[in-house]
């Protein structure tokens, strides 16, 4: 049984990505169009937190399937140092659930007036965000309560997801979509993967993934900061051995996220590397040997929000209301 606002929202995944791909196939049928036609020579992510996140994935999810550079966007560019960039041929893709933040709006605004095709990945349709793009993929995650996101965040990768799909017309990630919901309903259904005797003595741990795996690993670290105040930092597996791996000498604890993709087997040797260092190490795993490799790190996700929860809980954090936090944030 479920006692906090997180995990109850957290569960709601799977039903609410079922609704959203239904509901947005029309929607994404014509952006794919529009894409085609727009034809860009790159694409330009705007998003803070969690949405800076998901930028990640779709830069990676982008880059392998479309073959197009993906850049982040500094918001403070415009926002604090009033510089317009040349975005004229530029596909800009701003992920906001609230889609009110001044800096976000900010970037989005000139991204637009310079020529961009700006599209929102918003969760308020109402927002000044939805209003300014070009087109809006709303994310359908119904009213998020909990300070820490969760369906609202797997929301958002499923839309790039579909979005891509039907920019590629690819066949395989448009019906590898229509299995996700029953893929994440397995994941809530799960054994629990992280434990709150790994994590309760930390005060220090890394998160490590290659590709994908180190896409949802920046959401993974953030969560761990936010609810467990565990100070997590994620990196490529590739990018911690130069340099980082330095730190396992000291025992250092390591969450691993094995993603059953192009990139597993380097990743696992990478592991298997810092493992022998000395390294106490804990693995996240896809739930499902089945699945589509885009679609993967998103079932071992919806397990981890549901893990993270009830490791605040062992602890006697409020997982509904971390410290400090708030739901909306609005910085320049």
């Amino acid at each position: 049984m479920t006692t906090t606002i997180m995990a109850k929202e957290a569960a709601e995944a799977p039903s609410i990505i079922r609704q959203q791909l239904l509901n947005n196939i029309n929607a994404c049928i014509e952006l794919g169009e529009k894409i085609r036609q727009f034809d860009p020579a790159y694409v330009y992510m705007i998003g803070r937190g969690s949405s800076d996140h998901a930028g990640v994935f779709a830069k990676y999810l982008i880059e392998v399937e479309m073959g197009i550079p993906v850049s982040a966007a500094a918001p403070s560019v415009s926002s604090i140092y009033g510089q317009t960039l040349n975005l004229k041929r530029a596909l800009v893709i701003a992920i906001s659930q609230s889609g009110r933040s001044p800096d976000i709006l900010a970037q989005a605004k000139a991204a637009k007036e310079s020529g961009a095709l700006c599209v929102a990945l918003v969760n308020d349709e109402t927002s000044p965000l939805a209003e300014l793009a070009d087109c809006v993929i709303p994310l359908r995650a119904n009213k998020e309560l909990a300070v820490a996101a969760t369906k609202s965040y797997l929301a958002t990768l499923s839309a790039l997801l579909q979005v891509v799909g039907y920019w590629k017309q690819d066949k395989s990630i448009l019906s590898a979509l229509m299995t996700l919901p029953e893929a994440l309903e397995k994941a809530v259904a799960a054994p629990s993967q992280l434990t709150a005797e790994f994590i309760a003595p930390l005060k220090h741990c890394v998160v490590l993934g290659r590709g994908f795996g180190y896409a949802i690993s920046r959401e993974i670290a953030l969560k761990l900061k936010e609810v467990c105040s565990v100070h997590a930092e994620a990196f490529s597996s590739a990018e911690f051995l130069h340099g980082p791996v330095t730190l396992v000498e000291k025992k250092l604890s390591v969450i691993d996220i094995t993603v059953e993709d192009e990139s597993a087997n380097a990743h696992k040797e990478q592991i298997a590397e810092i493992t022998r260092r000395g390294a106490n190490v804990i693995q996240l795993n896809q739930i499902g040997s089945d699945l589509h490799p885009r679609v993967a790190a998103l079932t071992i996700l919806q397990r981890f929000y549901l893990d993270v929860e009830k490791i605040a809980l062992a602890q006697g954090i409020d997982p509904d209301n971390p410290a400090g936090l708030k739901k909306v944030t609005q910085t320049l």
